[in-house]
């Protein structure tokens, strides 16, 4: 028996810390789940893994940890370093004239409304950052030349000053990378170990602020990665682990843990990349080719939509956002990472009364700690997982399969609390929390939606985190979705999504030029050296040059505009020409605007080429064994219908005792360790071949 055939992944998120062990042979996951410690997100990690491994002695034979091959590995570390600023002190050096970039960034009010408007502060401040004397022109050309001695006083500065990391952006390196080589190369000799990033390397496009940011948050985090990366790989170990460390991107892909630690930027979005990976592959295997990701946890919900397979892809990206929920109050980030909405409504969402005493819910979260008021950890104020659990729709001794106790009495009062202030019960404040919460995530999801020129009645919802099942039917029948999929252990889904994504590796570059006066044998020279970078990056990754599947694109605009459109242009570049760019870009353009700008000339803005491995289709099911006595005689819950408002008992189903092909009607429940599928209207519920739940909601409006 070949042995060697074990993965596992582990998702740290806010308030959960997620974990699946996978036998790749036949596709049958374990799964495990403790609450995230915050002080060390490794301890959870380990606590999770050695759960993972006790279970797969029992389930796979004592042999199991010597086969695990690879552990898979998101994390929301990066985003929590820099949203609470505990990166390393870091140097930057630009070019002389652009020191105070970082703090007149766009120059642009995100709120006009707002007359006390607050900004991000940037990582680095004013004194940390050092000019040197040269000068590039837009295209890379030379206008003046950095000098030897320039390099030697700069490094000798920085040396003297005693910096964790070095950041470097210096005026269209994007064109050039020369001069920044130039002074990393000498900051190498004479830092050895100090880790360098330059901006030619992390974000080789345009958009001199966003380059500079992105460069400065990729340096400031690379210390603390480099270190938890490295005790994590000595955590692993001593659990008798020698798997390779694969960690998870945004993009939706994953790369190896040495080349995390060069660019850990690129992991702001992990977790929630892996969430949106599971929708993917549940709706392959049931041939859905339109599907809304819709992934709730413990701090936030966020949604995705992707068509035949593929979601949609940013490069223009926000954290450390002083306004959370607010596009343009943080600092940006040219990172490709897949386009989803984030909401700030969780199950540790914090419900409270706004400065017009309306009840609001989020963006703050009670967190892992002290976490809801029903977890008895401290917590006092009304959390969305306390009006669950208040309503009816999470079993008080099952939560976490029973490992560990809710209680209610501390929900009803934290809800009557809030409640007496707007003359409603604990039952009607709960109701109160519950509605609002799935008001808001709908309403984002509409508006992401519809930005994309889409329509929500023609995709699918696949729903994934703990909290997620809980709130997916009621939030898709304000969407008009009709069809709501729940795949095998939802509540871990980012963790098979991991464990079904590609190896993906992405490179860009930025030319500015008329689609009629572009230089193709220049393009086609660029797009072979970036595949050459791709591929080798690609190659770490365990891939050879016959696996890599490749793709490309454009960012595009009609001269004179501000902002570009994504272009498709497929993998053969090789035949591409001014009049078929074009054309792809007008249809594109007609597509999401409804027609062309007339007499527009087009124009090319930057240039993405893309490799990645096939992707995974996986029939995920569970190792462990149940029987059918839950299903023959399933327990009675009383939960509130908010369709007939007013509280009734309902069906409660041990979702694995459910045999396959069986049809049943809502409402009803259908509970696992991990999470809980609450179906409060008239539906159709179907367990399908693959062990996914469908709900068909009827007279959906």
């Amino acid at each position: 028996m070949n042995t060697s055939r074990y993965e596992i992944a582990v998702d740290v998120g806010g308030t959960f810390t997620d974990g699946v062990l996978l036998d790749t042979g036949s596709d049958k996951v374990l799964v495990a789940k403790a609450l995230t410690t915050p002080a060390d997100p490794g301890e959870a990690v380990s606590t999770v893994v050695s759960d993972l491994l006790t279970q797969a002695r029992t389930h796979f034979g004592p042999e199991t940890p010597g086969g695990v091959r690879r552990v898979v590995h998101g994390t929301t570390l990066i985003t929590n370093t820099l949203i609470e600023r505990r990166g390393g002190r870091t140097a930057l050096i630009v070019t002389k004239g652009t020191r105070d970039a970082l703090d007149v960034a766009r120059e642009l009010r995100y709120d006009i409304y707002d007359l006390t408007i607050e900004y991000p502060v940037p990582l680095v401040p004013s004194e940390d950052r050092f000019e040197v004397e040269e000068r590039l022109g837009p295209s890379g050309e030379t206008w003046r030349r950095l000098t030897r001695a320039e390099i030697a006083r700069i490094v000798k500065r920085i040396a003297t000053a005693g910096y964790d990391a070095v950041a470097i952006c210096l005026l269209h390196a994007s064109a050039n990378d020369g001069h920044e080589r130039a002074i990393a190369k000498a900051l190498v000799a004479k830092l050895p170990g100090t880790p360098i990033s330059m901006s030619s390397e992390v974000a080789r496009e345009i958009g001199e602020y966003e380059r500079m940011s992105t460069v400065v948050a990729n340096a400031y985090v690379q210390p603390m990665v480099g270190r938890y990366l490295a005790a994590l790989v000595g955590r692993l170990s001593d659990l008798g682990l020698g798997a390779t460390l694969d960690i998870m991107v945004s993009n939706g892909g994953f790369t190896t843990g040495q080349l995390a630690s060069r660019t850990p930027i690129r992991l702001l979005e992990s977790g929630p990349a892996g969430g949106v990976m599971s929708g993917i592959n549940c709706a392959e295997v049931e041939g859905i080719t339109r599907v809304l990701a819709f992934d709730m946890g413990g701090t936030t919900a966020k949604a995705c939509v992707a068509v035949d397979g593929k979601p949609s892809i940013t490069h223009s990206f926000e954290f450390g956002r002083v306004q959370r929920f607010k596009r343009g109050s943080g600092l940006p980030a040219i990172v490709p990472s897949i386009d989803l909405i984030e909401i700030g409504a969780g199950g540790g969402s914090l419900a409270a009364l706004n400065a017009l005493g309306l009840l609001q819910v989020g963006p703050q979260s009670a967190g892992a700690e002290p976490g809801p008021a029903c977890y008895g950890q401290g917590g006092t104020e009304a959390t969305v997982t306390d009006a669950d659990l208040v309503l009816g729709y999470l079993d008080p001794d099952a939560f976490l399969g029973g490992r560990m106790k809710l209680d209610v009495a501390k929900a009803r009062a934290a809800l009557e609390a809030i409640g007496a202030k707007l003359g409603l019960n604990a039952e009607q404040a709960a109701w109160g929390v519950h509605d609002i919460v799935n008001e808001k995530m709908a309403a984002a999801a509409r508006t992401h939606i519809a930005e994309k020129g889409l329509d929500a009645r023609r995709f699918v919802m696949v729903t994934t985190g703990g909290a997620g099942p809980v709130h997916a039917v009621d939030v898709a029948r304000r969407l008009r979705i009709g069809t709501i999929l729940c795949p095998i252990a939802s509540g871990v889904g980012s963790c098979l999504g991991f464990l079904a994504a590609p190896a993906r590796a992405d490179r860009s570059w930025s030319r500015v030029e008329r689609v009629a006066e572009l230089d193709f044998t220049d393009l086609r020279a660029r797009a072979k050296a970036a595949r050459a970078e791709i591929a080798g990056e690609l190659r770490a990754c365990g891939l050879t040059d016959r696996d890599i599947h490749w793709s490309g694109s454009a960012e595009m605009r009609y001269v004179g505009q501000g902002n570009s459109v994504k272009v498709d242009l497929g993998a053969d570049w090789a035949g591409l020409d001014a009049a078929g760019i074009g054309r792809k870009f007008e249809a594109e353009y007609v597509r999401l605007f409804g027609r062309p700008v007339p007499g527009g000339i087009p124009e090319a803005i930057t240039w993405r080429v893309i490799g990645e491995s096939a992707r995974t289709t996986r029939r995920y099911g569970l190792a462990r064994s149940v029987t059918a006595s839950a299903m023959l005689a399933p327990r009675q819950r009383r939960i509130y219908l908010p369709g007939e408002k007013t509280y009734r008992t309902v069906p409660s189903y041990d979702r694995y005792a459910v045999p396959l092909g069986t049809v049943l009607r809502g409402p009803l429940i259908l509970a696992e360790p991990e999470s809980t599928l609450i179906v409060s209207y008239p539906a159709t519920v179907t367990v399908l071949d693959s062990a996914t739940v469908r709900v068909e909601l009827e007279g959906k409006s």
